[in-house]
């Protein structure tokens, strides 16, 4: 694959969590967030975008939405629980993609607010259409995704680099 092909990036925050008497990291999926979790799998499969790697955090939400969301996948990714995204800053997730090598083309990464709006946020530089109006909109509600392009590799993601190419949110 050659780095001058577009690469994409599926940012999307885990499905609604429950709030039972348990560590943050162990607060599973609401049952409203089980239903929106498998929707936004579908509406993800809808793009059409053939995502080579998954790197999803290790909070239960995360797992419990990404679990959901990719049985609608024709095909499951290579799945990375990468505990560096639970609680990450834009900062800290950019360089976290920034470690990615090179012959993964397109990604999601499942993770937090308010890390993975920021993120989105930041690295994009440009918007097509009304995805960014309706992402300002909305914010970046629970099981909400976006889509980033950019060109190059992954070590040249930066702030502002990407475009914003789709935005997603359950009720949409």
């Amino acid at each position: 694959m050659s780095v001058a092909e577009p690469r994409r990036i599926v940012l999307f925050r885990h499905a609604k969590a429950d709030w039972p008497q348990v560590t943050d990291h162990e607060r599973p999926l609401a049952e409203r967030g089980r239903k929106d979790a498998a929707v936004a799998g579908h509406r993800l499969t809808d793009t059409g975008i053939p995502i080579d790697l998954a790197l999803c955090s290790t909070a239960v939400r995360t797992r419990e939405t990404w679990k959901l969301a990719v049985q609608e996948f024709p095909q499951r990714p290579k799945t990375v629980y990468e505990e560096r995204i639970y609680e990450a800053s834009p900062g800290e997730l950019i360089a976290l993609l920034n470690e990615t090598a090179d012959d993964v083309h397109n990604l999601v990464m499942i993770g937090h607010n308010p890390g993975i709006q920021g993120l989105a946020d930041i690295v994009s530089g440009q918007a097509e259409g009304d995805a960014r109006e309706r992402m300002h909109a909305r914010g970046f509600p629970a099981a909400a995704f976006v889509v980033v392009s950019f060109d190059g590799s992954w070590k040249s993601l930066e702030p502002g680099a990407a475009t914003l190419l789709d935005y997603w949110a359950p009720s949409e």
